[in-house]
C-alpha cells in the first residue's frame, strides 16, 4: 500500500500580450519561449509516458489569458514565423560555428529543437496545442484546472467583491470554452488568498483550491494532519497547501537544483553576445536585442568569472541525480509525517510551469524522471487533489489565513513603493464600471458591445503580472503603459456613455487588439453580491 501521495502541480501562465498593430513585437516573444521551451517540450514528455504506459497525474493549471493567446490564429501564425526564424539562424550557427565541435554540437542540438517544435505545432496540434492538454485530460494523465481571468492578485481587490466575482466567473467559462467541461480546482494567482474568498469559489462549485503553506500554519485553528492532507474551509471548499520545503529543492535561488554548475545558463545567449549585424535579422527592430534560445555555456560556479561550454551529457547525469534526491526527500518526510497522522499524507509541490524548459532548461527531463521514478516506487504514488478528495472526502475544518506565495508571504511584491500608484486607478475603474453595469442593464447592439469592451478592459488592468513586472523592474516601460492604456481605454467607454454616445471606429479597433473573452457579458459586474 502506498504511504505518501504526491500532488505535483504546475501553474502554466502568461500576461495577455497581442499586438496586431505591428508586424513584430517584442513582449510576444514571452509566449513564443515558453511554447518552444516549455508547453511542447512538456507535451512530448507527457505522451511519451503516455505511450509506454507509465502511470502519471500531475495537475496543471492553465490560465485564461494564456489559453487565449495559444489559441488566437494570429499568434499562432505569429509563433510559426518566429520559429523559421530561429531556425534560420540555426543554419547561420552551424556555419559559424563549425571549427569549435562542443558548440556546434549546441548548435545542431537547438536548430533540431526548433524543428521538432514547428513540426509538432503545426503537425500534431494543428496550430493549437491546447488540444494536447485536453488530450491528455481525456486519458486521465492530466487534471486542468483554472486561474481568475486575468491572474489578479484577489487579495487586494476584497473591498470590491463584484470584481472578485466576476475574475472567478468569467475563468469558469473561459475553461469550458476552451476544454469544454467545469474544473473542480482553482489556483489562486500567486497562491492569494484571504478570508471569505472561498466564498465566491463555493458559488463556482469549485472543490478545492490551492495555498501557502502559511495559510495553514498561521491560521487560528490548529489542524492535527498540518499541510500533509487538505482542509476544508467552512463552506466545504477544500485548501491544499504547498509544502514549502520540499519545493524548495527546486525553487531555492541559492541551493535548488537549477543553480548547479552543470546546468545551462539562461541568460547567456547569442542574441545578447554575438555582433548586432550578425543577429539583427533574428532580433527586433530597431536593433532591440533579444533571445534566441541558442545558449552554449553553463551555469559555472558563481564565484568563477568565466563561464563553461554547456556539457549536455553532464547535465544529464545531475539531472538523474537531483531526481533521485527528490524522490528520496520525500520518502523520508513521508515515513516521518506517516507515523504522526492517521491517514497517508498528501505532498502538495506546486511549480510554475514555465520554470521547466524556460527558465530551467533540464527541468523537463528532470519532471520525466520524477514521474518515471514515482511510478516504479513502491511508498509513493501521485495523485491529482480530486482523486485524494474522493478517497478521504471528510477533512479538518478550518479558516485559513491570508496568505501568498510570493516574496514575505504576503501581498507586498504587487503593492510597493514603485507600483501602488496603480491601485486607485484600478479600484475607481472597478466602482465605474458597477455603476455602468446598474445604470445600462439593458443594452443592446452597439452600446452592449461598448459596454462589453469597457468590463473587458477594467479586467486587463486588475492583471497581478503589470504591477509585478514593476516591482521586480523588467520591462517596467511596457508595464506601465499597458496599465495606463487600460485605464485610459475605460474611462473612454465611462465618458462616452455618459454622454450616450459611442465611438465605433475607436471601438472596432480596440476589440480587434484585445479580442479576449469574446463571449463576455459586461452584466457581471452588477446585480450585487448575493
Amino acid at each position: 500500500m502506498s504511504k505518501g501521495f504526491v500532488g505535483l502541480t504546475l501553474h502554466a501562465h502568461l500576461p495577455f500580450v497581442r499586438h496586431p498593430e505591428y508586424p513584430r513585437f517584442l513582449e510576444e516573444d514571452w509566449l513564443f519561449e515558453a511554447i518552444s521551451e516549455t508547453y511542447l517540450p512538456l507535451l512530448r514528455v507527457f505522451n511519451k509516458l503516455r505511450r509506454e504506459g507509465v502511470p502519471y497525474q500531475v495537475t496543471i493549471s492553465l490560465s485564461p489569458t494564456l489559453c487565449s493567446m495559444l489559441a488566437d490564429s494570429l499568434l499562432q501564425q505569429r509563433y510559426i514565423d518566429h520559429v523559421n526564424l530561429m531556425i534560420d539562424l540555426g543554419d547561420k550557427e552551424l556555419e559559424r560555428t563549425k571549427e569549435f565541435p562542443k558548440i556546434n554540437e549546441l548548435a545542431h542540438m537547438y536548430r533540431e529543437l526548433y524543428i521538432q517544435n514547428l513540426s509538432d505545432f503545426t503537425g500534431v496540434y494543428r496550430g493549437n496545442i491546447l488540444q494536447g492538454f485536453r488530450s491528455l485530460e481525456d486519458s486521465g494523465h492530466l487534471t486542468l484546472i483554472t486561474t481568475s481571468a486575468t491572474h489578479a492578485f484577489l487579495p487586494l481587490y476584497k473591498e470590491t467583491p463584484i470584481a472578485v466575482k466576476a475574475q472567478i466567473e468569467l475563468a469558469m467559462m473561459s475553461h469550458v470554452a476552451h476544454f469544454r467541461r467545469k474544473p473542480k480546482g482553482f489556483w489562486l494567482p500567486e497562491c492569494g488568498y484571504y478570508p471569505g474568498l472561498e466564498k465566491y469559489l463555493a458559488h463556482n462549485n469549485i472543490e478545492y483550491f490551492y495555498g501557502a503553506t502559511h495559510s495553514v500554519s498561521l491560521s487560528e485553528d490548529k489542524t492535527r494532519r498540518g499541510i500533509y492532507a487538505p482542509v476544508s474551509c467552512k463552506n466545504g471548499v477544500n485548501l491544499f497547501a504547498r509544502d514549502y520545503g520540499i519545493g524548495q529543492l527546486v525553487w531555492s535561488e541559492d541551493h535548488g537544483y537549477p543553480v548547479d554548475g552543470s546546468y545551462r545558463d539562461f541568460y547567456r545567449d547569442i542574441g545578447y553576445d554575438l555582433d548586432l549585424e550578425y543577429v539583427r535579422p533574428h532580433i527586433h527592430e530597431p536593433d532591440v536585442r533579444s533571445f534566441t534560445g541558442y545558449k552554449y555555456w553553463a551555469v559555472t560556479d558563481t564565484d568563477s568569472p568565466e563561464k563553461r561550454v554547456y556539457d549536455q551529457k553532464a547535465a544529464l547525469e545531475r539531472v538523474s541525480e537531483h531526481a533521485e534526491n527528490f524522490i528520496y526527500s520525500i520518502k523520508k518526510k513521508g515515513a516521518k509525517i506517516g507515523k504522526i497522522i492517521d491517514r497517508e499524507p498528501y505532498f502538495t509541490i506546486p511549480f510554475d510551469a514555465e520554470l521547466f524548459g524556460h527558465w530551467w532548461f533540464e527541468g523537463v527531463q528532470w519532471l520525466e524522471q520524477v514521474l518515471r521514478g514515482l511510478a516504479e516506487d513502491t511508498e509513493l504514488e501521485t495523485m491529482s487533489p480530486e482523486k485524494y478528495l474522493h478517497r478521504y472526502p471528510k477533512n479538518e475544518v478550518i479558516q485559513p489565513a491570508l496568505s501568498s506565495w510570493g516574496n514575505r508571504g504576503y501581498s507586498s511584491v504587487w503593492v510597493d513603493g514603485s507600483n501602488d500608484w496603480i491601485y486607485r486607478h484600478v479600484h475607481r475603474s472597478i466602482n465605474r464600471m458597477i455603476e455602468l453595469a446598474d445604470r445600462f442593464p439593458d443594452q443592446t447592439s452597439l452600446k452592449e458591445r461598448f459596454l462589453q469592451h469597457a468590463a473587458r478592459e477594467v479586467l486587463m488592468a486588475m492583471a497581478s503580472d503589470w504591477p509585478f513586472i514593476i516591482s521586480n523592474g523588467t520591462s517596467v516601460g511596457y508595464a506601465e503603459r499597458r496599465m495606463k492604456e487600460h485605464i485610459h481605454n475605460f474611462n473612454l467607454v465611462y465618458e462616452n456613455m455618459c454622454r450616450n454616445s459611442v465611438n465605433t471606429e475607436w471601438l472596432t479597433r480596440t476589440e480587434k487588439k484585445t479580442n479576449i473573452f469574446p463571449d463576455i457579458d459586461y452584466r457581471i459586474f452588477g446585480g450585487g453580491i448575493e
